[in-house]
């Protein structure tokens, strides 16, 4: 049977993308999701990185691994490559500056445009590689000298497909929209211009797309607070189908860089019209909740409105306002004071509620990176987390909450934010790792997220807590945007969407565009936009499990129509894009990194294990926090095995144990820019700290890891503000919600009893 199973296996053909490698061989990435299969170099030699082939495997090696044939490709990759242009014994060629692609790309002599030796270009190709013949193409764009400030990321939004000039027609639509707010835009909206919303962003932010206020209020018999959340009301503007709309959709999202932020809405937009600035009228969507002592959200509404920020603060700031009323921070701000600390106020009781319903809340390290005016890392510092930025993604996770329950009382179609819990496989790799931790508590078959929550606060003062919530982080899945509402797993939410970022998020605009076609009693429909590109045919084949009900709920529905289709779509186009916005900074942030490196070369450092493979271990330097790897080899004379129960590299004569959290000390040994690789050298003389050699001992480090966030009272509101509210449903958990805004016509909805 073993024997029939083999070769039914080579016989079959499959269908899949290619991943190349830097040392000359691949691997086809399986569109059924099934392991990726092995291509050796000369089956590298006739295909590139991204194209798309159909194989099949003609042999498994001596671990049963299988290794693969490419019988038709299927469909080239259309990515352009990056690289620099040399010339060699009088032959030009672009040497690709991402290493997989494996093969250089000759060009003729009259096809090198403008370019010159040592230039970094956009090469389109001509012909593709072949057995006997290496890919031509021909210059396409020169981007520039590669030390030219900025260049990584010119390299990095053509190397991974980012959207990064703004069509014709979207500039001109732009062009013509005004530059404040006319008469005619205010009208069937809500006055809160006396209303003292602020904006509280970071020090370098430019765009403000939310604003809050908070004041006390009786909520049925108890005590309780009234909050606001007021989003900047982009769909106002960005009309659907208009080119701005098309453009912001093939974008879908802001792309985040050190010294450079790539748009998802002109500046116009994005740092005018829709950017809440102080003392100056902006149009809104408010989310205006009621919410009680215990921080669960009683009733809510939605409604457009135009506001006035009254001021514009920054983290640091209200920080140190809320630790200190009478500093000289809060001498500056004396009228705003009883507003914040309202704030403050109901963030703690939407906390609270945030630990009752057993949402996680690891505490991370995030960094800085910090650039000279040339783009130079000056230094790498890490980001905290104040109660200042707590207490806005507390506000946050409100009226995101009330917009999924919103959209679902509706029945209504809409994106939500689902973050599905871990697979059976996962489940069954933290297991082993927490018995072999000798950690007493275990999660079940279909854990709550409480369960992981009570393992990471159990353990949070043993010497491994890092390497245990690290575990526990790695378990979990990936957020996606799809119009099936599974929860969110994380945070604990039955229903959860983006509502607050309409400037950098294009989901968020499509929840803003179907809340306004609810409160108009009308159906909103999605235009016809453009065919997502690779990404989203990727990440479609990727997560199609994902993104649909378990099969038996399917065959009780009758087939998709093409307006759930088309949500789904636009959830997978999404998802994809925001993973491409990701892959891109992280390029980025690698480069600058490695450059950084390089001037250090030869010296050492402190660190702290994040990460144990089979073929070594990946080190952050505490005083830089950059990662880099101390390969096996480098371990010492003997043998180490790799614990994939523990997740720790253990030696077999010496017995010496290096896991997650472990303390060594390194020397920087090698950075390679064009790979985006840091390599250390274990340094065994004089370390700061012992490496492990008991279970008892594992693991130093305490820092646990992230997870995927004298006003004129509210009573003077303008008349036409109504005093329905929208009662949370069943949907819904305690701390759920943001503040409310005005309902439509008609009776509201209550929560059903349970």
């Amino acid at each position: 049977m073993k024997n029939s199973a083999v070769a039914s296996s080579l016989l079959e053909e499959f269908e899949g993308t290619v991943s190349g490698h830097r040392d000359g061989h691949g691997f086809v990435q399986r569109d059924d999701g099934a392991p990726d299969i092995y291509l050796p170099p000369n089956e590298m030699r006739a295909v590139l990185h991204r194209d798309r082939v159909k194989a099949r495997v003609v042999r498994f090696d001596r671990k049963g691994r299988p290794e693969g044939r490419v019988v038709e490709i299927l469909e080239r990759s259309k990515q352009p490559i990056i690289g620099r242009l040399l010339q060699e014994s009088g032959v030009w060629l672009v040497a690709p500056e991402d290493k997989r692609y494996g093969q250089d790309v000759l060009i003729h002599k009259g096809a090198t445009g403008k370019a010159i030796s040592g230039q970094v270009v956009v090469v389109e190709l001509t012909e593709p590689p072949s057995l006997y013949g290496q890919p031509v193409g021909r210059i396409k764009e020169v981007l520039g000298e590669v030390d030219d400030p900025g260049m990584e990321i010119e390299i990095a939004v053509r190397k991974y497909g980012v959207p990064h000039e703004f069509s014709e027609g979207c500039l001109a639509l732009a062009r013509g929209l005004p530059d404040k707010v006319r008469a005619q835009d205010k009208k069937g909206r809500v006055d809160l211009t006396d209303v003292a919303l602020v904006t509280i962003d970071g020090e370098d932010a430019r765009d403000f797309d939310d604003a809050v206020y908070c004041e006390p209020a009786k909520v049925g018999k108890t005590k309780g607070w009234r909050l606001l959340v007021a989003i900047a009301d982009v769909s106002h503007y960005v009309e659907t189908g208009s080119a701005i709309d098309i453009d912001a959709y093939d974008r879908a999202t802001s792309v985040y860089f050190p010294r450079r932020v790539i748009p998802m809405l002109p500046e116009k937009l994005s740092n005018g019209l829709c950017s809440l600035n102080p003392d100056v009228e902006r149009l809104c969507m408010v989310c205006d909740m009621m919410i009680t002592s215990t921080g669960d959200v009683y009733a809510y509404q939605f409604y457009p409105a135009v506001m006035h920020s009254h001021a514009r603060f920054t983290y640091t700031e209200v920080a140190a306002i809320l630790s200190n009323t009478r500093g000289p921070e809060a001498a500056k701000r004396k009228e705003r004071i009883p507003d914040l600390l309202n704030l403050h106020d109901v963030y703690g009781a939407l906390l609270r509620a945030r630990h009752a319903r057993g949402a996680v809340d690891f505490e991370t390290t995030e960094t800085q990176i910090v650039c000279d005016d040339s783009g130079r890392i000056e230094k790498i510092i890490p980001r905290t987390r104040n109660d200042a930025h707590k207490l806005i993604e507390e506000a946050m996770l409100a009226a995101n909450v009330c917009s999924a329950d919103f959209i679902l009382q509706s029945k209504h179609p809409g994106l939500f934010r689902v973050h599905e819990g871990p697979t059976p496989e996962k489940i069954e790799i933290l297991r082993g790792f927490l018995k072999a931790s000798s950690v007493n508590m275990s999660v079940g078959n279909d854990p709550k997220p409480s369960e992981f929550q009570a393992i990471a606060d159990a353990t949070k003062e043993r010497p491994d807590a890092q390497q245990i919530h690290a575990m526990l982080l790695r378990s979990m899945q990936q957020a996606i945007y799809t119009p099936m509402n599974n929860g969110h797993f994380g945070l604990a939410f039955e229903a959860y969407t983006h509502f607050t970022s309409p400037i950098r998020r294009y989901p968020d605009l499509l929840v803003h565009r179907v809340i306004k076609a609810i409160l108009l009693q009308r159906r909103y429909q999605l235009p016809a936009l453009p065919t997502p590109g690779e990404a989203h045919a990727k990440l479609a084949r990727r997560l199609a499990s994902r993104v649909r009900e378990p099969s038996q709920k399917l065959e009780q529905k009758p087939k998709a129509t093409i307006d759930q289709q088309a949500w789904e779509a636009a959830g997978l186009h999404c998802s994809a894009n925001e993973r491409r916005a990701d892959e891109a900074s992280r390029d980025v942030e690698a480069w600058l990194k490695c450059k950084y490196m390089r001037e250090h070369l030869g010296e050492e450092y402190g660190g702290v294990v994040t990460t144990a493979t089979s073929f070594g271990l990946f080190v952050t330097l505490d005083a830089m926090y950059v990662e880099g790897l101390v390969h096996i080899t480098e371990l010492g004379g003997e043998y180490f095995r790799f614990d994939e129960a523990r997740q720790e590299l253990r030696g077999e004569r010496s017995g010496i144990r290096y896991a997650i959290g472990s303390r060594v000390r390194v020397q920087v040994s090698r950075v390679d820019l064009d790979g985006r690789k840091i390599d250390f050298r274990l340094v065994r003389e004089g370390d700061d700290v012992a490496p492990l050699r008991s279970g008892k001992d594992r693991g130093a480090s305490r820092n646990g890891g992230g997870f995927e966030g004298g006003a004129s009272p509210i009573q003077n509101f303008k008349s036409a503000v109504k005093k329905a509210f929208t009662k949370v449903s069943g949907k819904a958990r305690k701390g759920d919600s943001k503040p409310g805004a005005k309902k439509s016509a008609g009776a509201p909805t209550r929560r059903p009893k349970k």
